[in-house]
């Protein structure tokens, strides 16, 4: 009997909410993150914020920027830095095509959320995605008014008729 994977598995860290306000999502890939042992702890006590951080490419790696994770608690003076760029790791292939999608199409490397895997290994939900304009955002919140608008509209029909 298969086991498949799914997002009950993966025990998410952290969740960047501002991007899906923030930015249009195109892609999303999965990355691993080179980290040291007291950011494994860390992040295994949930103390990891997205906000504000981009993903880009220097010299052939992908570096998460602006990803903090607090100190470990009973971390000694040889703890982390909470904010020091942190290397991706993905295959050459994928970063060859990161490459090419953000330099020309003009779009932005963000992470989503930030999860263990069943294996207990540490892995970024990476987006490529294109910056919304602030017409754009007020376009979102008024289809979703929309959708909600019909959502109450179906229930409170359906109400009526069953109550006959």
């Amino acid at each position: 009997m298969a086991h498949d994977k799914t997002e009950q598995d993966e025990k998410v860290v952290a969740t960047n909410r501002k991007a899906f306000h923030d930015y249009a999502i195109q892609e999303k890939l999965e990355a691993g993150i080179a980290l040291v042992g007291t950011e494994v702890k860390a992040l295994r006590e949930g103390r990891a914020n997205l906000r504000d951080s981009f993903a880009s490419v220097d010299r052939g790696q992908v570096v998460l920027h602006h990803c903090h994770i607090s100190p470990y608690s009973h971390g000694n003076i040889m703890n982390h830095e909470p904010l020091r760029p942190r290397v991706l790791l993905l295959h050459r292939k994928e970063i060859r095509k990161l490459i090419g999608q953000t330099q020309q199409k003009g779009l932005t490397l963000v992470p989503l959320r930030i999860y263990f895997t069943p294996g207990g290994l540490a892995k970024v939900e990476l987006a490529l995605a294109r910056g919304k304009r602030e017409y754009d955002r007020r376009e979102t919140i008024k289809q979703r008014e929309a959708g909600r608008e019909m959502e109450r509209a179906m229930k409170g029909g359906r109400k009526g008729k069953s109550s006959r």
